[in-house]
């Protein structure tokens, strides 16, 4: 039952990707377009360091408060060496489509950058550490991606920030960075 609920979950994920495949098209809309690309890597990185590292700190920072002045870092598991991966897929749905698409309407800017970042954070709904870091971190990485659009500078970025939430924050508080209602 259970791989049968999980295919039937993976329906709508494949919808949406049909549904985003089909718009590029439509729209003309190249893999360097969208933010596959390298051309451009090195100046995103430069725009992303510093968010970055701020999140990491913070993250750390906050570990910190919650061992009561102690650094605690939990047991790295085998699924955080996919987390790459699914940043990528992660930052191709919000900025690739959902960010292009809402400039279409609002214009490029601080709009629909907030725009995106609450689409992100109502995806990490319960948990509500994880909604107010995917706020503002899906609002940075949509601005970002607005000067700089690379999809694999923002899927490092994104990968820092989930390692580390995966090993200093305790599991209650992220709920192991799942997304979504179970």
């Amino acid at each position: 039952l259970a791989g049968g609920a999980k295919l039937i979950g993976a329906i709508p994920v494949l919808l949406a990707l049909g549904l985003m495949f089909f718009s590029h098209r439509v729209r003309h809309e190249s893999l360097r377009d969208i933010g596959f690309r390298f051309d451009n890597f090195a100046a995103a990185v430069r725009l992303l360091i510093l968010p970055t590292a701020v999140a990491v700190i913070a993250i750390v920072v906050l570990n910190w408060q919650l061992s009561s002045g102690g650094l605690s870092l939990r047991p790295i598991t085998p699924r955080l060496f996919l987390a790459p991966l699914w940043a990528l897929f992660q930052q191709y749905g919000l900025q690739g489509f959902l960010n292009r698409r809402a400039q279409l309407v609002l214009g490029r800017g601080w709009k629909s950058a907030l725009l995106v970042g609450i689409i992100f954070s109502v995806l990490h709904v319960p948990s509500p550490l994880l909604v107010s870091l995917s706020l503002v971190g899906g609002f940075v990485w949509a601005w970002i991606y607005q000067r700089q659009p690379n999809l694999f500078a923002l899927a490092i970025s994104h990968s820092l920030v989930s390692w580390t939430l995966s090993l200093t924050i305790p599991s209650n508080l992220t709920d192991l960075l799942r997304v979504g209602f179970r």
